[in-house]
């Protein structure tokens, strides 16, 4: 049995380790949400989820990854109860098809979006959901094969296959930009 002591003393490391990948857990929720209040809504039940298990955690494992497990299965939760709530509208009989919705000016996520070009940015949300999760967890958060499999809960050469062809998509979506900034040189014709 343990003691309350050590029991404190392992909750006290868990919060510690936790509460340093606020920061990646935040900026991952606003590639996924796709807004600031979303992305704070999806931090705060990620950590609540976290916390309420948090004798699950193994010290000394990765924790990043464990939470960012959470976060997804708490993101594609959410998504699958708006998808099934979400009422699709029958033929526009009054004529309001032709305007749009207005987007809030978010400036946080202007600013997070800063650290990449806006181009690449486009991209990067052009592409198909799996493949864009797959992309963000390797390359921007630097998550290896294995952790990102937990994190989607699918095989790891699932992961790879969908690191592959997000990869290609982007590649392709940002040749005439890399082209245009030098990274690239056209093709002689």
């Amino acid at each position: 049995m343990v003691s309350l002591p050590d029991l404190a003393t392992r909750r006290a490391e868990f919060d510690r380790e936790a509460m340093v990948h606020l920061d990646a857990l935040y900026s991952f929720a606003l590639k996924l949400a796709r807004s600031r209040d979303d992305a704070e809504d999806l931090v705060s039940d990620t950590l609540l989820r976290a916390i309420e298990r948090w004798e699950q955690f193994h010290v000394g494992t990765n924790i990043r990854a464990w939470l960012f497990t959470i976060q997804y299965h708490v993101f594609v939760s959410r998504m699958r109860r708006i998808d099934a709530r979400e009422v699709h509208p029958s033929d526009d009989n009054d004529g309001w098809a032709v305007f749009e919705a207005a987007q809030a000016i978010d400036p946080e996520r202007a600013f997070y979006d800063s650290f990449l070009d806006e181009g690449i940015t486009r991209a990067l949300r052009g592409l198909p959901d799996e493949y864009r999760s797959a992309v963000m967890l390797s390359d921007l958060e630097g998550l290896r094969y294995g952790e990102i499999a937990r994190v989607l809960g699918v095989p790891e050469g699932t992961v790879k296959s969908r690191l592959f062809r997000g990869r290609r998509l982007l590649q392709r979506q940002l040749a005439d930009y890399a082209v245009e900034m030098g990274y690239l040189r056209a093709p002689a014709i």
